[in-house]
C-alpha cells in the first residue's frame, strides 16, 4: 500500500506545448505499480491553461480548488470546485484557470494495454 501526502510527491513541468503556468504531481503511476490507471494532480496558476489537445484515451477529471473554463474547440463551460468532466477519447479539451487562485484538479488515465 502507497500512503503520502500529496506534497510528498514531486512537482513536475508538464511536457507538452501550449500550456502555461501549469504544473503536476503523478499521485499514482506505473512507479508505484499501479499498471491500469495513474492518478495526476495538476495545479494552474491564475492566467495559465492546459494545451488545447486531443488523444486517443478518455480520462477523468475532479475540480478540487479553483474555478475556469473547459474549452473545446466549438464552445467553452465554465466550471467551479466540485465539479466533475469525463472527456472521452478524441475529444478536444483545454482547462483555463479565469480564478484569482491556483486551480486544482485529479486527473485519472488509463494505461493503454
Amino acid at each position: 500500500m502507497k500512503h503520502v501526502h500529496y506534497t510528498e510527491v514531486e512537482l513536475e513541468t508538464p511536457e507538452e506545448e501550449g500550456a502555461k503556468d501549469v504544473k503536476l504531481r503523478w499521485l499514482i503511476s506505473k512507479k508505484d505499480n499501479a499498471n491500469n490507471f495513474a492518478m495526476r494532480l495538476f495545479e494552474v496558476k491564475p492566467g495559465g491553461y492546459t494545451p488545447l489537445h486531443q488523444h486517443d484515451w478518455e480520462h477523468e477529471v475532479f475540480i478540487l480548488e479553483g474555478e475556469g473554463v473547459a474549452k473545446n474547440k466549438e464552445s467553452e463551460e465554465p466550471f467551479k470546485s466540485g465539479d466533475v468532466f469525463f472527456i472521452p477519447p478524441m475529444e478536444w479539451h483545454q482547462f483555463i484557470n479565469t480564478g484569482e487562485k491556483t486551480l486544482k484538479f485529479l486527473c485519472l488515465i488509463p494505461y493503454k494495454k
